[in-house]
């Protein structure tokens, strides 16, 4: 009796983890922005390591949680990778309006020459 449950849940399981699966292939290829996409792509590999861990618990496999676990640290660090481009790429662009800065920090620097030449 537990065991057929537990074939059940399994099999539910699977059929909501492809339907997220495609939903989020939809934002990845849709999304309106690149943070939308990052997010969505990120989204992907947690729905590929909960299959993994899913078929390992269904075939009793416990090999296949290496690979969940080598997938996780991979898409971790592709995850931050894509954070620092979103980063810099928004840092550029703020920057490329104006090459002089605002007008506070020409002042500042205005007045830091000032008490360097009294020095």
């Amino acid at each position: 009796m537990l065991e057929q449950f537990l074939e059940n849940v399994i099999f539910i399981s699977f059929i909501v983890l492809g339907i997220s699966f495609l939903l989020v292939l939809i934002r990845l290829t849709r999304g309106p922005s690149l943070p939308d996409r990052v997010i969505a792509l990120d989204m992907l590999s947690v729905l590929s390591i909960a299959f993994i861990a899913l078929y390992s618990i269904a075939s009793d496999e416990a090999v296949y949680l290496d690979a969940a676990i080598g997938l996780a640290l991979v898409a971790f660090l592709g995850t931050v990778a894509f954070a620092r481009y979103i980063e810099a790429s928004a840092k550029g662009l703020q920057n490329s309006g104006s090459d002089r800065g605002t007008a506070e920090e020409d002042k500042d620097l205005k007045e830091g020459s000032r008490e360097g030449d009294h020095a």
